[in-house]
């Protein structure tokens, strides 16, 4: 069992500025953040393939009674992508990571993901 000590990873929205303590520089949704050049982004590392699938996300459509469903689902569908979930799981032992969202709602795949991985 891998323990990752939750310092080890922040989130935060894309937009937000920059900082040296973000570590590596992760985005974590499926969709490039709207308005934003890849330059003015300063992301490290795009991780499309451990953001909900479109279907989940659409399923979703930000009602915060279904998160606790959303969680449960989303966590099986990383549960299923082992390889890029261990490939996520190793960075983090190594590095600080910083995930970026786009979005203004906080109920995000970002904090489920980060959540996820800690329970790892």
């Amino acid at each position: 069992m891998r323990i990752i000590n939750s310092m080890n990873i922040t989130v935060k929205r894309v937009y937000q500025k920059a900082d040296q303590d973000d570590g590596v520089r992760i985005l974590v949704d499926r969709l490039w953040p709207r308005g934003l050049s890849k330059d003015k982004a300063e992301i490290d590392q795009w991780k499309k393939e451990l953001s909900p699938s479109s279907e989940l996300r659409k399923w979703y459509n930000h009602d915060h009674s279904k998160w606790p469903d959303f969680k449960d689902r989303y966590f099986a569908e990383l549960s299923r992508n082992s390889v890029a979930v261990n490939e996520l799981l190793s960075l983090c032992e190594r590095s600080k990571v910083t995930f970026l969202f786009s979005s203004k709602e906080l109920l995000l795949n970002a904090y489920a993901l980060k959540e996820f991985l800690e329970e790892r």
